[in-house]
This record gives C-alpha cells, sequence and structure tokens, in this order.
C-alpha cells in the first residue's frame, strides 16, 4: 500500500510546524506531502527538491476536483474520437481515464501551477492497452497560445507498448521541431515520471534515473506551461481494445 502524509499528518506527528520550518502561507496545505512516502523512487527525493507546493493527491472519490482540474469535453486529439469528462473517476486513491472501443476517452487541464520554470512529478501506470490509445502526461502554454508551439511531453505512450517516450516541442513546422529521447518500460506497473525546467533547461526522469536532457536556450518554452493528462486515441481502422490510465499522484515543487 502506497502511504501519503497530508498536512494534518505531519502536523499529528510533529514533523510540519505552523509556526516555522514549513511552507509558506501561500501554499495549498491539503496537497502538501512529505517527500519521504512509500510510494516508489521519486525524483523529487534523489534530486531533493524540498516540499510539495501544490497538486492533487486524489485521495477523495467522485470526478477530479473541478477546483483543480478542467476535464476535456469536445473532439479528441486531431479530431478523431471525443474527449468525455464521463471517461475519468477518482477512487482508492488514484484518478483513472477509459478508452472505449468508439474512440471515448478523457483528458483534463490543471488550474495548478500555471507557471515558468519548476518541478513536476506524477505516478502513472496503464492496463495492458491497445496500441492505438497513448497515454501522456504533458506541459502545456497556458491560455493555450505559444509562439513556438512550445510542448512538453514528458511520459507519452506511442503504437509501442514496450516503450515511453520524452518529445520536446519548439517549433511549429519545419525539419528540426523537436528533441525525443525513449525508454523501454512496463507501464502497466507504477512509474514515477518528472520534468525538470529551469534557465538552465529541461530534463526528464524516470523513477528518480535523468533519461532526457536538452539545455539549449532555443527550445525553451517562451510562456508559462501547465500540467495536462490525456489518453488519446489514434484510429488505424482497426477494432480497439479498451484500455485505461491511472494516476495516483500529481507533485509540483519550485
Amino acid at each position: 500500500m502506497f502511504v501519503k502524509r497530508t498536512t494534518a499528518a505531519l502536523l499529528a506527528a510533529g514533523i510540519f510546524s505552523l509556526a516555522g520550518g514549513g511552507p509558506a502561507p501561500a501554499l495549498d496545505r491539503a496537497a502538501v506531502v512529505t517527500a519521504t512516502s512509500t510510494d516508489g523512487t521519486q525524483a523529487a527525493v534523489v534530486h531533493g527538491w524540498g516540499p510539495v507546493v501544490t497538486g492533487d493527491e486524489f485521495n477523495y472519490a467522485g470526478p477530479p476536483d473541478p477546483a483543480k482540474w478542467k476535464l476535456y469535453n469536445g473532439p479528441g486529439h486531431a479530431g478523431k474520437g471525443i474527449r468525455s469528462p464521463n471517461a475519468w473517476a477518482v477512487s482508492g486513491g488514484v484518478a483513472t481515464v477509459s478508452g472505449d472501443s468508439a474512440g471515448t476517452t478523457g483528458g483534463m487541464s490543471a488550474k495548478f501551477a500555471q507557471q515558468q520554470y519548476g518541478r513536476w512529478e506524477a505516478r502513472m501506470k496503464t492496463s495492458a492497452r491497445d496500441p492505438k490509445y497513448h497515454p501522456v502526461l504533458l506541459l502545456w502554454p497556458n491560455n493555450n497560445t505559444s509562439p513556438n508551439c512550445a510542448e512538453v511531453d514528458y511520459a507519452e505512450g506511442s503504437s509501442d507498448t514496450t516503450q515511453i517516450k520524452f518529445f520536446l516541442h519548439f517549433a511549429c513546422s519545419g525539419v528540426s521541431f523537436q528533441t525525443r529521447a525513449a525508454q523501454t518500460i512496463d507501464t502497466t506497473q507504477w512509474h514515477n515520471y518528472a520534468v525538470q525546467w529551469t534557465p538552465a533547461g529541461i530534463t526528464g526522469y524516470i523513477d528518480g534515473v535523468s533519461w532526457f536532457t536538452d539545455t539549449n536556450p532555443a527550445h525553451q518554452p517562451p510562456v508559462g506551461m501547465h500540467q495536462t493528462v490525456q489518453l488519446d486515441w489514434f484510429p488505424d481502422g482497426t477494432p480497439t481494445t479498451p484500455s485505461q490510465m491511472q494516476v495516483d499522484w500529481i507533485r509540483v515543487y519550485n
């Protein structure tokens, strides 16, 4: 069982103090958890990112928290299928997005941490998915606009279900518009995916280990970004097997 320790638990244990030593009052205290919880090897712990400042532990039941998330309701990726709020459900400490045989799936966009620079980490797994369903953890431009079509896909599945990929988009067109990396991994098991974005560059991590780095200043997103979570459908004319993506938590660090 994965242990998630909230602010109240830390107060009771004497680990967290409102009087001093804790996060600033402006932090979302409901999202603050200890970085030493037992839910896998985390980049935040390995690299000392400090306290969680916001995010979602999904420690409630029902739809994703509307104060934290905007659920997509409209056409799917590239106009294929439908993104429906009904594809989402939170239960047992996990957010699940399901894609059905007709291409009805889901996505959601974070209302928190709409910022330039920072560190994001998410714990995610999938079902034994259909290759036409691609899970994606990404940073997307605030207000849906960026002069260079910036996009940071820090964990994206593709038709090769044995791999997860990193894509940093830095141009809207042309031969060279992104840098990328690929890692062979079993996505049906829980893994922690993270991205660090600083003025020096962008680094991706899986279970605390760096696997992508781009330090080219011309590749930096020029606008603030925010977390989105998507299970995208790429139909190819063959029958689709229902698939799922699950997220245990998403945490943001300075």
